[in-house]
């Protein structure tokens, strides 16, 4: 069993109902276990990777609803068609697109999740605001994603060469996200850190101590 996926707030049904090679064992959260989803509903995923919360989230939302994956590599898109076919998940749509350029219309979704994908891009601001664009009139975001709880530094900024440099370096303030969130136009922001979560993100960096300065964190927002 994957005890990290556990550690991150996976149930070990979840773990078992999707298929092989859908978790690839990275994030630092459960998003769809947070974004109380509904029947019927419309999820986009951002950061789709093999498609495992998108298939956590299809269970939930049934074959009335819909759930759409976003991740800008080929392989990987190409990876998660298979797993759906697999998994015989017919609501699950997975396309080709930039977070900050997302191939999906104005106002057609009812939930955005994420799992530690948006502190990767290099315009956070703008994955907000291209977020705050497909959402419905009453849609909500609830991710999954790391903040900073203190500045790095310099010695481990400068020698972030492991598995998770980009996520760690690339990290966001709780204040510097709810600003962010403000100006996307979003209202009913709540951030929420996750202290339990240091316990896996000190084996990001071994050594480094980077849980110091880091923190998983549940972030919620809904577009008026």
């Amino acid at each position: 069993m994957d005890i990290l996926s556990l550690q991150m707030g996976y149930s070990t049904e979840e773990l078992t109902a999707v298929p092989q090679g859908a978790n690839l064992g990275l994030g630092c959260g459960n998003p769809q276990a947070i974004a109380e989803l509904k029947t019927g509903e419309v999820v986009l995923d951002l950061g789709s990777g093999g498609g495992f919360d998108c298939f956590l989230a299809s269970r939930q939302v049934g074959n009335n609803g819909k759930v759409i994956g976003v991740d800008m590599t080929p392989d990987m898109i190409s990876h998660a068609r298979s797993n759906a076919v697999k998994g015989n998940f017919t609501n699950t749509n997975f396309r080709l697109g930039e977070i900050e350029h997302l191939p999906v219309a104005d106002g057609t979704v009812d939930v955005i999740i994420s799992n530690c994908v948006i502190n990767l891009s290099p315009n956070k601001q703008q994955v907000f605001n291209e977020a705050f664009r497909v959402l419905k009139s009453g849609g909500r975001l609830a991710i999954s994603d790391i903040i900073t709880t203190a500045e790095l530094p310099s010695e481990i900024k400068n020698d972030l060469n492991e598995l998770y440099s980009g996520c760690i370096s690339g990290a966001s303030s709780l204040e510097e996200m709810k600003s962010m969130l403000l100006q996307s136009g979003r209202t009913s922001i709540s951030i929420e850190p996750k202290d339990e979560s240091k316990s896996f993100i000190k084996d990001w960096v071994p050594g480094a101590n980077v849980d110091n300065y880091i923190v998983s964190a549940v972030i919620k927002a809904k577009k008026a």
